[in-house]
C-alpha cells in the first residue's frame, strides 16, 4: 500500500467510494448513516466533496495503483462540531473502496494522520461519525486509538465525536 497527497482532482475516486459505501450500507439495511442515494447524485454533496478536495488536505491509500481509500484532514473541525483551544488535525473525511474493505486500509489512513498532526505539532486528533444503529463505526474508531468525547446531531442525525492524543 502507499499513500499519496491527493487534491481537488480526487473529487470524482472520493464521489465513487462514497456511492459504494452507500450502496454497500443500503444493500445491509443500514440506510441511517448515509441514506440509500449516490453522494454523486445530490449536487450539495458533490459540491461538499469538490469543496473538501479543494480545501482540506487529501490522503488517497493505493494498492497496486488502484486507488483503496482516501482521507481528508483539516486544522479544525467542520461548523457543527465546537472548535477547540489547541493545535489538532481534524479527520473531516474517511472512505475506504469496498472492494478492499478489512485489509487495513483505513487504519494506515490514521496513522497516517497521526503522522500528519505530530508533524504539525498538533497533539490531538479528532473526528466525528455516524453514531446510531448499531454504533459498529464509533467502535472501528476505539480500534483504532480514538476515546468517545460527546454524543451530537445534525438534525436527526446521531452523530459521536472522538478523539486520541498524538505524542510528539
Amino acid at each position: 500500500m502507499r499513500i499519496r497527497k491527493g487534491g481537488p482532482g480526487d473529487a470524482p475516486v472520493m464521489l465513487a467510494m462514497l456511492d459504494g459505501a452507500v450502496a454497500w450500507l443500503a444493500a445491509n439495511g443500514r440506510t441511517g448513516q448515509w441514506g440509500s442515494e449516490p453522494w454523486s447524485g445530490d449536487p450539495r454533496r458533490v459540491e461538499r466533496i469538490t469543496g473538501m478536495a479543494r480545501d482540506d488536505e487529501i490522503w488517497v491509500a493505493e494498492v497496486d495503483g488502484r486507488a483503496a481509500g482516501v482521507m481528508a484532514v483539516a486544522p479544525g473541525p467542520p461548523h457543527y462540531v465546537d472548535p477547540i483551544d489547541e493545535p489538532e488535525l481534524y479527520i473531516t473525511l474517511l472512505v475506504t473502496d469496498r472492494a478492499f474493505a478489512g485489509h487495513g486500509v483505513g487504519g494506515s489512513l490514521i496513522a497516517k494522520a497521526r503522522d500528519e498532526a505530530r508533524a504539525k505539532g498538533a497533539g490531538l486528533l479528532r473526528v466525528d461519525c455516524y453514531g446510531g444503529a448499531d454504533g459498529r463505526l464509533v467502535e472501528y474508531y476505539r480500534r483504532n486509538g480514538f476515546e468517545t468525547v460527546a454524543a451530537f446531531t445534525v438534525g436527526d442525525w446521531p452523530g459521536r465525536l472522538l478523539s486520541q492524543r498524538v505524542g510528539g
